[in-house]
C-alpha cells in the first residue's frame, strides 16, 4: 500500500475501534482533540504492531489533528530518523497531558540526544513543552538510573524551580523527576533531602508541599 492507502486503512481501523463512552470521557476530563475515536490504547497497540517502523507514516500520522493518529506516530516514527528540529515541531504541538505523556514515554526518552533535548524543553516557558521534558527526564532516569554531576544540578534544580512555580501538570511532572532521582539510590535520596531540608519550617505553602513530597520519598 502506498502512504495514502495506509492512512485510509488505519483510519477504518480506527472506526472500527471506535468507543463513544470513553471520547466523551476524555472530553469531560478536559483531553480536547479536533477529532477522538476514543479507542483504547491496548487496541492502538495493536494496530501498531501491524505495520513497520515508518518515518514518512509516523510524519504524516502526526500531522492528522486525530487522537488515535498521532498516538501511533509515537509507536511507529523511527528514532533514526526523528531530527532534533522535528523534535521541537512535534512538542510545540502537544496540547493535553495525555499526548504529553505518551509521546515521552512512546518516543522522546528513546531519542539518543533525549538528554540534551529534555533540559532544554524544562527551561521553556509553555507548559506542554515543559511537561515533556520533564516527563522524558523522568523516563531517562527510569532507564538509566543516574545522571552526571553537571547535569544533576541543573536537572534538580529545574525541577525544584518547577515544582515551586509551575501549573498543575508541569509541578507533576517535576515531581516525577525528583521521585525517579531519588528512588535510584540511597545516595539520590540524602542529596535530594539536603536541597530541601531549609524547607522544613518554610512561610511557603509550595515549599512545606515539596519538603514534605521529598520526606515521604525517603522515608
Amino acid at each position: 500500500m502506498d502512504l495514502h492507502e495506509q492512512l485510509k486503512d488505519i483510519k477504518t481501523q480506527f472506526r472500527l475501534a471506535m468507543n463513544g463512552a470513553v471520547s466523551q470521557s476524555m472530553r469531560e476530563k478536559g483531553l480536547v482533540y479536533k477529532l477522538n475515536f476514543g479507542v483504547e490504547l491496548p487496541r492502538i497497540k495493536q494496530i501498531a504492531a501491524r505495520y513497520e517502523p515508518n518515518h514518512e507514516l509516523a510524519q504524516a500520522l502526526w500531522k492528522e489533528d486525530i487522537r488515535e493518529c498521532k498516538i501511533l506516530a509515537t509507536l511507529l516514527q523511527p528514532v533514526e530518523t526523528f531530527l532534533p528540529e522535528i523534535a521541537d515541531i512535534w512538542v510545540e504541538s502537544i496540547r493535553n497531558i495525555e499526548m504529553a505523556e505518551l509521546a515521552s514515554m512512546n518516543l522522546f526518552c528513546r531519542l539518543p540526544y533525549a538528554p540534551q533535548k529534555s533540559l532544554q524543553w524544562m527551561a521553556d516557558e509553555r507548559e506542554y513543552v515543559q511537561v515533556c521534558g520533564f516527563l522524558t527526564a523522568a523516563r531517562l532516569l527510569m532507564q538509566k538510573g543516574d545522571v552526571d554531576g553537571r547535569t544533576e544540578n541543573e536537572l534538580l534544580d529545574q525541577a525544584i524551580a518547577a515544582f515551586l512555580s509551575g501549573s498543575y501538570h508541569v509541578r507533576n511532572a517535576a515531581a516525577a523527576v525528583i521521585r525517579r532521582f531519588m528512588q535510584h539510590s540511597r545516595e539520590n535520596a540524602f542529596r535530594m533531602c539536603r536541597r530541601v531540608e531549609a524547607m522544613k519550617d518554610s512561610a511557603s505553602p509550595d515549599e512545606q508541599l515539596l519538603y514534605n513530597l521529598v520526606k515521604a520519598e525517603a522515608e
